[in-house]
């Protein structure tokens, strides 16, 4: 298991284990580092990025803005293709569809392909309840399979783990050393699958996006095994997402050009399957029965929301997690849900519609808004983290002590005068614990902090000071304040460079 237990007290808990492991910070740190790297450069090549960002944030607006229409003409475009589609409320409906289905075809096994959703929903923990075998195919997927761990990341499930811990996994399963080299383990693995693939009954999806023009759903993937298994077992279900819908194939376009970027720095996937129902006639391959399970479990409550409704407008890349200072120090596994990084901290509150079980996760972070540089769709998730901050407060969540320091803090800086007097106690009262211009001492509210870093000390002489100190100066030498002189500065300096261009000067 993962040393960031989920189920530990709190975020700060999980995130103090995850900090104590030099390992993981280590994994986790080199490898969002390289995604970042590359989303960076794939973006930088494509020239216009802003240009397509603007372009998907749009189409997400529109989508979901008028998502019961998109949503009722896939379904029906769907059900015409073949397909049958299923509606979830919650995530206790959506799995005991998909057990019913199982129950008809009397299925023993399953293969799935990597999907958050049923992440989401636990699916794997209920098949096995059921008695049926559920076998993740994804690399990545299967190997936290094995571990027994849920994901670390959205898209790089296995992120926190190197070859030599995955090779004693394999091993175990394999029944025999095997060597921690990625092409033997990574063959070990194929072959094991393939196996598994020829004698599933269901094949199990997610759905990266569904199009409503057609009834289509479109799946990316670098490994082969999504088309894998939405071709070889006879019965297909894809879990869905109720946000899943894109208007059309040309929106298919954009989002094809924006995900791969901004996932693992790719220009493409390696492949991408685009389905619109089960077998023909004339098909070579493919199931002869196809189930969508369309999943609300908390999305409808975004929608209508001034703050939260953009959160459906995500396309599931990561690049916030790859992008977000603290998801890099302390996993996926912190966050404590399915969903981590910026985008689980909001995503999993809003999903539960319970802040105060999720109290604790909206306020680990900086709030430095790289996540929505990141975005590819511009979710602003820095503006929801501070929404639900407020929300924790505005129900009896909140911090005591926080709001009592916050109120004191409010009232000090209120007042120059009292500003001025609370900053020069500190200078004086600092000089017994400031050692080399910082405060290393692990007490009071600087415990946590200092737990990691040392908390800074209050400069000798402020901003303020400096200020009067400069002003004085300048009234001695020209008689002019401040302000009089950088106004003067600024205006010769805007005159000379109208002389030199030729243009006027009044």
């Amino acid at each position: 298991m993962s040393t960031t237990n989920p189920m530990a007290v709190d975020v700060k808990t999980r995130a103090e284990l995850a900090l104590n492991d030099d390992f993981l910070r280590k994994a986790v740190r080199f490898t969002t580092e390289r995604l970042r790297n590359g989303k960076l450069n794939a973006a930088e090549e494509l020239s216009n990025w802003e240009a397509w960002r603007e372009r998907g944030r749009e189409i997400r607006l529109h989508t979901i803005a008028h998502l019961d229409y998109y949503l009722n003409l896939f379904v029906e475009n769907a059900r015409a293709n073949g397909v049958h589609i299923h509606f979830a409320d919650d995530a206790t409906e959506a799995v005991d569809i998909s057990l019913g289905i199982a129950k008809r075809k009397q299925a023993k096994t399953a293969v799935k392909s990597k999907s958050m959703v049923t992440e989401e929903l636990h699916l794997n923990e209920a098949l096995a309840e059921a008695d049926i075998e559920a076998i993740e195919t994804d690399l990545g997927e299967y190997i936290i399979q094995l571990a027994g761990e849920g994901p670390s990341h959205i898209v790089i499930p296995a992120i926190h783990k190197n070859r030599y811990q995955i090779a004693e996994l394999l091993s175990k399963e394999a029944g025999e050393p095997l060597a921690a080299d990625t092409t033997v383990l990574a063959g070990f693995v194929r072959k094991k699958l393939r196996e598994k693939f020829l004698e599933a009954d269901i094949g199990i999806t997610g759905c990266n996006f569904a199009i409503a023009e057609t009834g289509s759903m479109a799946l990316f993937e670098n490994e082969g095994n999504a088309r894998m298994v939405s071709t070889v077992p006879r019965t297909q279900i894809t879990f869905m997402g109720m946000e899943r819908i894109i208007p059309s194939f040309a929106d298919l376009e954009v989002m094809a050009t924006l995900l791969p970027r901004s996932a693992t720095g790719q220009k493409l996937t390696m492949y991408m399957s685009c389905i619109s129902g089960p077998r023909r006639e004339q098909d070579a391959d493919g199931p002869d029965e196809m189930h969508i399970i369309i999943v609300d479990n908390g999305r409808s409550l975004q929608l209508g929301d001034p703050e939260f409704q953009e959160l459906l407008n995500c396309i599931r890349c990561g690049a916030c997690l790859n992008a977000c200072p603290v998801y890099r120090h302390i996993g996926g596994h912190a966050y404590g849900g399915t969903y981590s990084g910026p985008i689980g901290a909001v995503l999993t509150p809003a999903l539960n519609g319970n802040v105060e079980e999720w109290n604790d996760i909206a306020s680990a972070s900086s709030l430095c808004g790289a996540c929505y540089e990141a975005c590819p769709v511009k979710i602003p998730l820095h503006d929801m983290l501070v929404s639900l901050r407020r929300r924790k407060v505005e129900q009896g969540q909140g911090n005591k002590l926080e709001t009592a320091g916050m109120k004191g803090f409010a009232a000090v800086v209120a007042n120059s005068k009292r500003f001025a007097a609370a900053i020069r106690a500190v200078q004086i009262g600092q000089k017994a614990i400031v050692r080399d211009g910082g405060i290393p001492m692990k007490l009071g509210p600087l415990k946590g902090w200092n737990s990691y870093r040392i908390a800074p000390s209050v400069a000798k002489r402020t901003f303020r000071q400096r200020w009067d100190e400069l002003e004085q100066e300048l009234k001695e030498i020209t008689g002019a304040s401040v302000e009089d002189s950088v106004i003067r500065t600024r205006m010769e300096s805007i005159i000379q460079q109208r002389q030199k261009g030729g243009g006027r000067t009044e």
